[in-house]
């Protein structure tokens, strides 16, 4: 029996189009600035279907620069396109390198887009007794398929890929048979490809009218039957109808040869594409399918760090090593320091050096919880000791006091990596800090914001060395991993040594460009302090109201179900309201409350928040709707969630907080994530009446700085109208409802200021005349006119908008009133939509990061007046630009001038920086 025969065509750049824009949120970008993104996921995507589905033929279909019939008839196909992303063009000869690598043919057909190659190949095939499947994203296959023809649409976004055959595309698009595609195309028009269509059709109509009349020919000689408007449109835009049905029509007759041996699936090129990926540090995905260990090439010369200067390939090649380095093949000197003759070496060294590294082990990741089972200490590369320590509390306090001269010695410089979580594991254990610190993850996360920060991948990257993983040393992560305490010490101690030795040789490679970047003030003034300050709010926690949690979880049970009912009475039927398929259905299909439904990727209709808040005015069922998913989500994110959080032992929540996550200089706290706690709405404001003092003899303090981003702007900007309105007092939203309307300030009325506050805001994030409108729920021509208003009272932040982009195209980043460093890699992107985002980051990259940095200093300068006045009244929260004190209440008028004080003169601006405090028992009451 012969073997099937099967062929792959794959839509080259539907593909690398999709791959790119995946990662759009979160792009991949190596060691030497360059975006892999839509490489890595292009060939992630073609490794999946070499390997899952086996083909025996295949080819990878491009198109061309050359202009298509299409193009000639119809001068504006296509023409609205974006120019492709310069991302997407420097990535095209890698990918067509890899595809060379995997011995796939590259097919193109001057005058003829891919569909056409693809079209005309898989028609061809089919006459040769191949089943073929087309591998794209894009619908309009849906024509071609047939018996032995399908549309193969890859995986995506965890969702599995999906194979459509006639029943499929017959399902989808509600027809008979799948060249009804080009009709149902003809008759909606195409926005991506410029398809006019006709006016007024959409996907519901199109299907509607394919059902009655099957074709667009038979649609106009039956368009009598027609209605009002409807009628005149059909009548009025057949030839452009025929035209749009001709423009969606794959040609399936090109100059293309089908020659079966040029498709057979040949074998890889281990050499070439170990190179490639070696090339393109696709370390992981390297070792995936070639099987081996791919040797990387990083952006590293001579062992000199160059983060920002090009490096020519040459020089990589000449100074990358043959394979990573790794524990086997490296010299190391590291000393098990489980004796007293040991431990008097470690003492000696210790005492001598003026850097020392240090690295806890312990049993868990909550330093709240953790127990420590060893310290690594090391002073030279190469170097290091362990010193393990007992499981008994007690005899640990007696052993890591030995230590405590070396941590207490402020002539001392302490290195480690995460910094905050061996501070506080050791303070646990009374150990007391007046050495400097230095961070390596905090180091790297200034010098290269957005790029990863984990010791293995600084090293890596960096040192071309290959830590020990710590899945062989506790085995990998579910229930049979073990403990660092269920481990022989012994076996922990080169583990331990290495950490603390690449941590060292990281910090001698980081502390010159935190100089050479100006960068020293951020870390050592604001980053570094800042370490225990959050280790010291982490460890202190906060009082949670567990038995009003649990009142407030049975009301909002009870609102949920009365929700649910009336959802239920709506709908006239009983359905799974938490189920988007489910839910769609009944909106769209039963209740028919749009005609123009969108629908998600895999052809579900959306019910996303943003989809459902545009329909709120065409049915009352979608607020209900709205209103019964916020309170889901309140009751099981916050109000049942919270409780679990709670340390059994000390009986309060500790949030962890995290300086090195988002780029714009902001901290990030996670379980649980009090940046995101609902205070918008009167139930999500709720959630903060459960977080109270810690007995009868404290208060909540809450200090919020007001409009601090608007100030910020005014300040750098240098806007004299709005510097002038901050100076005297005025509200700031009335002054400019005041400027942009024209009117007294005493005649503003209530929906003027409003308008002005979405505007002053919006501003700050680029928005537009649509995004305004949008918001504010008015034509896109008066959106438009409040801006232009809006620009001319405040020229000074049009010119600083201007100038923050062309800043940003000329260093390629952009700074914020402390130097921190935003990095835009996109600023000069000929992609006018990619350029666009990192246009708007020009814009409020500085303005956020200065907020950020000057609570961070509010924070800094209140925690060293706390400490030196021995205040029993503790900082326990920081969100957003609000902080949250737990105060005795006897230090009330002690505390609040000092909270106002360091919060108002953190940074001197020419505008005043004000903050507004309140007191109460809980969190809602006090801010």
């Amino acid at each position: 029996m012969s073997e099937k025969k099967t062929l792959y065509l794959l839509d080259a750049f539907a593909l690398i189009y999709r791959a790119y824009f995946a990662f759009s949120q979160n792009q991949i970008i190596n060691s030497k600035g360059q975006n892999t993104s839509a490489i890595l996921g292009f060939t992630n995507t073609l490794w999946d279907v070499l390997q899952n589905n086996n083909p025996t033929h295949i080819a990878v279909v491009f198109d061309t620069d050359k202009p298509t019939s299409r193009h000639i008839e119809y001068k504006e196909y296509k023409a609205q396109r974006e120019a492709m992303p310069d991302d997407i063009r420097s990535a095209i000869p890698y990918i067509k390198e890899i595809i060379e690598g995997f011995d796939i043919p590259i097919l193109f057909s001057d005058g003829f887009e891919a569909d056409d190659v693809i079209g005309t190949l898989a028609k061809k095939a089919e006459k040769e007794g191949y089943t073929t499947y087309m591998m794209t994203p894009d619908k309009d296959f849906g024509q071609l398929v047939s018996e032995n023809i399908f549309m193969y649409k890859p995986a995506r976004m965890g969702n599995k890929a999906e194979i459509w055959g006639i029943k499929e595309v017959c399902e989808k698009f509600e027809i008979t048979e799948p060249l009804q595609v080009i009709d149902y195309l003809g008759m909606c028009g195409d926005a991506v490809d410029n398809i006019p269509g006709i006016p007024g059709v959409g996907d519901k109509t199109a299907k509607k009218f394919l059902k009655q009349y099957g074709s667009i020919e038979n649609l106009h000689a039956h368009s009598h039957e027609l209605k009002g408007k409807m009628r005149e449109k059909v009548e009025g835009s057949i030839e452009q109808a025929l035209l749009s049905k001709k423009l969606a029509t794959i040609i399936v007759d090109a100059p293309v040869e089908f020659d079966e041996s040029k498709l057979i699936r040949g074998a890889m090129d281990k050499e070439k594409l170990g190179e490639i990926f070696s090339e393109l540090e696709f370390r992981t995905l390297g070792k995936r399918i070639l099987g081996e260990e791919v040797v990387v090439q990083r952006a590293t010369t001579d062992g000199q760090m160059d983060l920002f200067g090009s490096v020519t390939q040459e020089e990589i090649e000449l100074n990358a090593p043959s394979e990573y380095a790794t524990i086997e093949s490296t010299d190391h000197a590291y000393i098990f320091a489980d004796n007293e003759s040991k431990m008097q070496t470690l003492l000696e060294v210790l005492s001598e050096a003026n850097t020392i590294c240090f690295d806890t082990e312990t049993t868990g990741l909550n330093p709240q919880e953790a127990e420590l089972v060893g310290i690594a200490f090391s002073t030279k590369k190469g170097e290091g000791f362990y010193v393990p320590i007992s499981a008994d509390f007690e005899t640990a306090k007696k052993e890591v006091a030995i230590f405590k001269p070396f941590f207490a010695d402020a002539k001392k410089q302490l290195v480690a990596q995460n910094l905050k979580y061996d501070l506080a594991i050791l303070k646990r254990y009374d150990v007391q800090f007046k050495g400097s610190f230095f961070d390596t993850m905090i180091a790297h996360y200034l010098i290269q914001p957005d790029m990863k920060h984990g010791m293995d991948f600084l090293a890596q990257t960096y040192l071309h060395y290959d830590p020990v993983s710590i899945e062989t040393i506790i085995g990998k992560k579910g229930k049979n991993q073990k403990s660092m305490r269920d481990i022989d010490p012994s076996a922990i101690a080169d583990y331990a040594c290495e950490d603390a030795d690449i941590t060292l040789q990281l910090k001698a490679l980081f502390e010159p460009q935190i100089k050479k970047l100006n960068l020293s003030k951020l870390f050592y003034d604001i980053e570094i302090p800042l370490v225990e300050v959050l280790a010291d709010m982490e460890n202190e926690g906060i009082n949670l109201d567990i038995a009003a949690l649990k009142i407030f979880s049975e009301e909002l049970k009870d609102d949920l179900a009365r929700l649910e009912q009336s959802i239920f009475d709506m709908s006239g039927e009983q359905f799974n309201v938490d189920s988007p398929k489910q839910l769609g259905e009944v909106l769209f299909e039963k209740m028919a409350i749009t005609e123009k439904a969108k629908k998600t990727k895999t052809g579900q209709y959306s019910t996303s928040e943003d989809t459902l808040s545009k329909l709120a005015d065409k049915h009352e069922i979608v607020g209900v709707i709205l209103e019964y998913r916020s309170l889901k989500k309140l009751k099981s994110t916050y109000v049942d969630a919270l409780p679990e959080l709670v340390n059994p032992h000390t009986h309060r929540l500790h949030t962890n907080y995290m300086q090195t996550v988002a780029a714009t200089g902001r901290l990030s706290s996670t379980n649980p994530n009090l940046q995101n706690i609902p205070i918008r709405t009167e139930k999500g404001r709720e959630i903060r009446k459960a977080f109270i003092p810690r007995n009868d003899d404290y208060t909540l303090l809450a200090a919020d700085y007001s409009q601090i981003e608007l100030r910020i702007i005014a300040a750098l900007s240098k806007d004299e109208s709005m510097i002038q309105a901050f100076q005297s007092g005025d509200d700031i939203h009335a002054a400019t409802a005041s400027k942009v309307f024209e009117v007294d300030i005493k005649d503003v009325t209530r929906e003027m200021r409003s308008k002005a506050k979405m505007v002053n805001f919006g501003i700050i994030y680029g928005i537009s005349a649509f995004g305004l409108s949008q918001r504010l729920n008015i034509s896109r021509g008066e959106a438009a006119e409040i801006i232009e208003s809006y620009f001319n009272k405040y020229p000074s932040i049009k010119a600083y908008m201007d100038n923050a982009i062309e800043t940003a195209r000329e260093k390629g980043y952009v700074e914020t009133i402390m130097e921190r460093r935003r990095y835009l890699t996109d600023i000069n992107a000929k992609n006018a939509v990619v350029r666009g985002f990192a246009e708007r980051n020009a814009i409020n990259a500085p303005i956020q990061g200065s907020a950020a940095d000057i609570i961070k200093i509010a924070m800094i300068n209140i925690h060293k007046a706390f400490n030196a006045n021995n205040f029993k009244s503790k900082l326990l929260l920081q969100v957003h630009d609000e902080l949250v004190f737990d105060v005795l209440k006897e230090e009330l008028e002690t505390i609040k001038p000092i909270v106002k004080k360091e919060m108002e003169n953190a940074v001197k601006l020419n505008v005043p920086l004000t903050v507004e405090m309140n007191n109460s028992i809980n969190w809602l009451e006090a801010h």
